[in-house]
């Protein structure tokens, strides 16, 4: 079996090649620029964010694996080879890390943690006093692997915790809203707003103005799941208004962010670089690693994604 391996950073491509070899004895694990001397021999690829027509190189690849649980960028290669599945990198350190960012943030917002900083730096004692969790309407849009579990995550903190998808989800504790037809009271009164979808073509600029007036206003806005999700013009106006009051990020349309980007200096958003559930790269090999045996073995997996529907 040979696996070839691409990330944009060369050094990292080498430590993800040299760890698989490890984990994957009797198997050959090259770079993509390696694997290119013999390109027939290739049957799997570990990949992320790979170059348009790079995979089409391999004429008899068997599987793509997503070194993450997105398969976005994947999909956005113009000639990706037609048919062949793609793995997702999916497992419980990766839920364990959502589980945390989005708690973290959904109490920074529902604490009002930034006006508290604040008063600090200006040296004034002001207690800033916040309904408690169960006065405060928490939304979490997408009810996958990772949005299920920080939904639950959220509800046991006591929040008043509603989820809204593409089709009908029953997660314990939370409310559940469905389709286009369930956007709306999903949204209605709904204080901060988590986004944890996928990247489809129905729900790329899902993150616009459209969708901010409906939230309540002075709502805090999350996106941990992709930055084409967001109208970032959009998102600016509304916090202008006042109708968003302040906004967590964690992914974007370029990454890394631009150092000239105006949201780095924004007083009423956060930056953090795309670490929400940032794979552990260890345990992220040892979960590849094992995704290409069984797929070898029995000719699917588990973390098969559904290409048509882009997850």
């Amino acid at each position: 079996m040979t696996v070839a391996v691409y990330l944009p950073a060369e050094d990292k491509t080498r430590w993800w090649v040299d760890m698989l070899q490890d984990l994957l004895p009797g198997w050959q694990v090259q770079s993509f620029a390696e694997a290119a001397a013999d390109p027939d021999a290739v049957e799997h690829a570990v990949v992320w964010r790979p170059r348009s027509g790079d995979l089409a190189r391999f004429p008899n690849l068997r599987a793509i694996v997503s070194i993450g649980a997105g398969i976005d960028h994947v999909l956005e290669d113009d000639q990706l080879p037609q048919g062949v599945p793609i793995i997702r990198t999916v497992g419980q350190d990766l839920t364990q890390r959502m589980r945390e960012y989005v708690a973290l943030h959904v109490l920074r917002h529902h604490r009002d943690m930034p006006r508290q900083l604040q008063a600090q730096r200006d040296h004034d004692w002001h207690a800033i006093v916040v309904p408690v969790a169960p006065n405060r309407v928490v939304g979490v849009m997408g009810l996958g692997n990772l949005g299920a579990e920080a939904a639950r995550t959220l509800a046991g903190l006591g929040f008043a915790t509603r989820g809204w998808s593409k089709s009908e989800k029953q997660v314990e504790g939370v409310a559940c809203f469905a389709g286009a037809e369930g956007l709306p009271g999903f949204l209605d009164g709904c204080e901060i707003l988590v986004n944890l979808l996928p990247l489809t073509d129905s729900t790329r600029g899902i993150l616009n103005a459209g969708l901010f007036a409906r939230l309540a206003p002075g709502a805090c806005v999350i996106n941990c799941a992709r930055g084409a999700h967001l109208v970032e013009e959009d998102l600016l106006a509304a916090l202008e208004s006042g109708q968003i009051k302040q906004a967590t990020l964690d992914v974007f349309h370029i990454e890394p962010l631009p150092a000239d980007h105006g949201f780095w200096g924004h007083p009423a958003i956060t930056v953090t670089p795309h670490v929400a559930s940032q794979i552990d790269a260890a345990t992220g090999g040892r979960i590849i690693a094992q995704n290409l045996r069984t797929f070898a073995e029995t000719g699917t997996c588990a973390d098969v994604a559904d290409a048509v529907r882009g997850y």
